[in-house]
């Protein structure tokens, strides 16, 4: 529904209201800031522009924020678009409703209402930029993480074509939601609150009574472990199949600009708070047992994985194979198989806090120059090197304005632009920046080879949540009777490693209950 228009002037100085969301864990809190800004008008944006006059036509960066479509917003200080509008580029950042709000799967109610918030946004920048010094021929639509995969499903919606030139996604590829998973998380919310699994329902519970639920049923949610969680779901209109397929098909954005992405270690942000990352470590073979059961592989991927990383524990080697099933491999298949030119790049320094690595979103702090501000130190520490964010921002401004970023499009050469690891330098940077060519192949070929285990989605979504259980509390193993031991003896024991996993954790249980 269109905005009601208003007389006079309005103050739109400072951030709107952000969706309602729960905060983040006090894990998560330490690394990602996110402000709440209280008010219901939560479907508004930001825009900052060098030019506000019609005809300077400048080009448009429209960001739309990560947060596992449940937490962030555009009032985040890390993304401050004040260096995209310094360098030319008119930026706007978009809010748009989350979690069960957003994305909750109703008999009666529409599918995706966030992404059809954040389609809205679209038409109203391609309708209304030109009044901000914006060229609405020159959009790029950009995202990370859960912006990223929204990102994704709005340049393969129908309703979408020629409201943008380009896009970028970072670390989040193109991809559709199981319904019935999605359909799982609102079950388990509505059997907390005791109502109908409608939509009616819902609203008319207290949004912090709702918030809290969310949080509690999404508890053991991680995109390493699995665990339910919200997502986009085809739905025969605005996402009318998976958005990856459509893409590759060629049916939509055929000649659209891509620029497509990943951390070096994004699964160290997804492990190290709370201590995840040692608890991995110390399950050994059963947390390669539930990352087989997440990515749907047999025991070939990890075994290649060890042979490609000699050395690597079993956090990183799960870490690793979970971050490739999940987005490196399905953003080197869009590079491979759609028409249009795609730009690779692999963002590899690591954060001086411990642990962190080169984890998910730390590349944001460089692509928005935002690394000075208290918010961007958070994740990535103090003294970022500047050299670093003028390579990556002045990339991003490059593909903003022209659709090529500064290196080679994708080819039977598989290049790939490293931003931070010191392997050389052809393009500034001081030695941080360089093109490497067939960089991550190794783990590719794997993927491409591997047989699929015989475990049913459903089933693989029970073992990868039982693991999740465990590692979550590690002295209390699910019972012989749930869905993991017998899923693991059955389906995904292929080895007398995995086997001895198993056979480890029913004496374990037993113990436990004598």
């Amino acid at each position: 529904m269109p905005p009601e228009p208003w007389d006079g002037v309005r103050d739109a100085g400072s951030f709107g209201p952000t969706a309602p969301k729960p905060p983040y864990s006090e894990a998560f809190g330490k690394y990602l800031s996110d402000p709440d800004v209280p008010g219901d008008d939560c479907l508004n944006l930001n825009v900052w522009t060098p030019e506000p006059s019609r005809g300077v036509r400048l080009p448009v960066l429209v960001w739309l924020h990560g947060g596992a479509l449940t937490r962030g917003s555009s009032a985040v200080p890390v993304y401050d678009g004040h260096a995209f509008a310094r360098d030319g580029v008119v930026c706007v950042s978009v809010n748009y409703r989350l979690g069960v709000e957003g994305y909750g799967l109703f008999p009666d109610a529409p599918a995706n209402p966030g992404l059809r918030d954040q389609l809205a946004a679209l038409e109203w920048v391609h309708r209304s930029i030109e009044a901000f010094g914006g060229d609405p021929a020159r959009v790029t639509l950009a995202g990370q993480s859960a912006g990223a995969i929204s990102a994704g499903a709005l340049i393969a919606a129908p309703q979408a074509q020629g409201l943008f030139r380009r896009a970028v996604l970072q670390s989040g590829p193109p991809e559709a939601s199981d319904r019935d998973k999605v359909r799982r998380m609102v079950r388990r919310m509505a059997a907390r609150l005791k109502v109908p699994a409608t939509a009616e329902a819902f609203a008319a519970v207290d949004r912090d009574v709702l918030l809290r639920a969310q949080a509690e049923v999404g508890r053991l949610s991680s995109p390493v472990l699995g665990g339910p969680a919200f997502g986009i779901v085809a739905d025969g209109d605005l996402v009318p199949r998976d958005p990856l397929e459509a893409l590759v098909a060629g049916d939509v954005a055929r000649d659209a600009d891509l620029l497509v992405g990943w951390t070096r270690d994004e699964y160290r942000l997804w492990l190290v708070p709370g201590g995840l990352l040692e608890r991995v470590d110390r399950l050994g073979a059963l947390a390669l047992a539930g990352a087989m059961a997440r990515c749907h592989c047999g025991h070939e991927v990890p075994r290649g994985y060890r042979a490609l990383h000699p050395g690597a524990g079993t956090a990183e080697v799960v870490g690793q194979m979970v971050t490739d099933h999940l987005l490196r491999v399905p953003l080197q298949r869009l590079a491979e198989g759609r028409p249009g030119p795609t730009y690779v790049y692999e963002f590899a320094w690591p954060s001086r806090l411990p642990d962190l690595g080169a984890g998910h979103g730390l590349e944001l702090g460089f692509v928005f120059d935002s690394g000075d501000t208290p918010e961007s130190a958070k994740l990535a520490g103090e003294g970022t090197p500047q050299e670093l964010a003028d390579a990556m921002h002045g990339a991003w401004v490059r593909f903003a304005e022209t659709g090529d970023p500064g290196w080679q499009a994708w080819d039977d050469r598989h290049p790939v632009r490293v931003f931070g690891d010191g392997g050389g330098s052809d393009s500034g940077g001081d030695g941080m920046v360089h093109t490497a060519h067939g960089l991550r192949d190794g783990e590719f070929r794997l993927w491409e080879t591997s047989s699929e285990t015989a475990a049913s989605p459903a089933q693989a979504a029970a073992a990868a949540q039982a693991v999740s259980e465990l590692v979550a509390d590690p002295d209390d193993p699910p019972p012989t009777s749930g869905p993991l031991p017998a899923l693991l003896t059955a389906r995904l024991a292929r080895g007398a490693e995995l086997r001895s996993a198993v056979r480890r954790l029913r004496r374990v249980t037993a113990a436990r209950r004598h």
